[in-house]
């Protein structure tokens, strides 16, 4: 994967600091309004969130048209007449990202590691708050660390997280002795997320999913119902379905291992084993309200993120 935004050095299985911080030029060009975010897999889901993002400005006499669950009952009550209530989008609202970097993130058999893709998105986010005069805070878990990072304003914020991002201990895991699809890992961030959210909050979760267990969704489900949620779900294409017919040799930093895939039916089953986990994690975003966007580790995040975010105007 060739990005011109990126400099030609930059590696597919780690990320820099000043690597991170040449996206901020990109990042002035996504609009970061999660309510024209679509779906790529089921089309455009419109949000009817309002929260703390959302600022009351006035009432005004009701018209038709208008949304039923904005009307001010107070100012109704005192009049013959309804009345609605206008609000306008608070500047600073919070948007916290979080980014998954645990064991099973570190893959890819094309174009970069599922945790590079989702440090390089991230960053994107983190400017484009600033840009937009938000502010940025975070989670950044791994198998071995988490770290918090408190909601601040301005462009220091998204340096800071930037470099929390590329200094992250996980990075540099020599041995990775993470439980099954680090389950317990995703849960304890979750956990995490659910109690520094604030409400009317944007919440940007950047993961694989795998090991999405009950409680790690009962969590996430929790902070989307005072917070608007977009899930960002990674995944390399060898994950969707397996290379053509023949033997293959996967490599890892001190162990690599062989596979065959000329069984059809153990094709088939890992297909529809990938199937059914995206269809169970689009259920649940639809369930609650999040907002789902799927990248693979071939994407561009910029045009990724502009395409389903929208662009800035001005």
């Amino acid at each position: 994967m060739r990005l011109d935004h990126l400099p030609a050095d930059a590696s597919p299985i780690s990320v820099t600091q000043s690597g991170l911080i040449s996206l901020n030029g990109p990042a002035r060009a996504i609009a970061l309004d999660v309510l024209r975010v679509n779906s790529l897999q089921t089309g455009a889901y419109v949000s009817h969130f309002r929260g703390r993002g959302m600022e009351f400005d006035e009432s005004r006499p009701y018209q038709p048209g208008d949304d039923p669950r904005s009307i001010d009952w107070r100012v109704t009550a005192r009049s013959t007449t309804a009345y609605t209530k206008l609000f306008r989008e608070e500047r600073e609202r919070p948007v916290l990202v979080m980014v998954d970097l645990r064991a099973n993130m570190h893959f890819a058999t094309r174009g970069c590691f599922k945790s590079v893709l989702a440090s390089r998105a991230a960053a994107l986010i983190a400017f484009a708050a600033n840009h937009r005069g938000d502010r940025l805070g975070g989670l950044i878990f791994g198998d071995a660390t988490h770290r918090e990072l408190k909601p601040r304003l301005g462009r220091r914020a998204a340096l800071r997280f930037a470099h929390a991002l590329a200094e992250h201990p996980d990075w540099s895991v020599q041995e990775r002795h993470a439980d099954e699809d680090g389950e317990a890992a995703l849960t304890m961030a979750m956990s995490a997320l659910r109690r520094v959210a604030r409400p009317g909050s944007l919440v940007v979760v950047l993961s694989d999913f795998a090991g999405f267990s009950r409680a790690a969704q009962s969590h996430l489900s929790s902070v989307a119902r005072h917070n608007e949620v977009l899930a960002v779900s990674i995944s390399d294409p060898f994950e969707k379905q397996l290379p053509p017919p023949g033997r293959y040799r996967l490599v890892a930093d001190d162990d690599e291992m062989a596979i065959d895939t000329h069984s059809k039916a153990a094709r088939r089953d890992y297909e529809q084993a990938f199937a059914q986990r995206s269809e169970a994690l689009e259920r649940f975003c639809q369930r609650y309200g999040i907002h789902h966007l799927s990248m693979t580790t071939e994407d561009d995040p910029v045009t990724v993120l502009q395409t389903a975010l929208g662009r800035r105007t001005r």
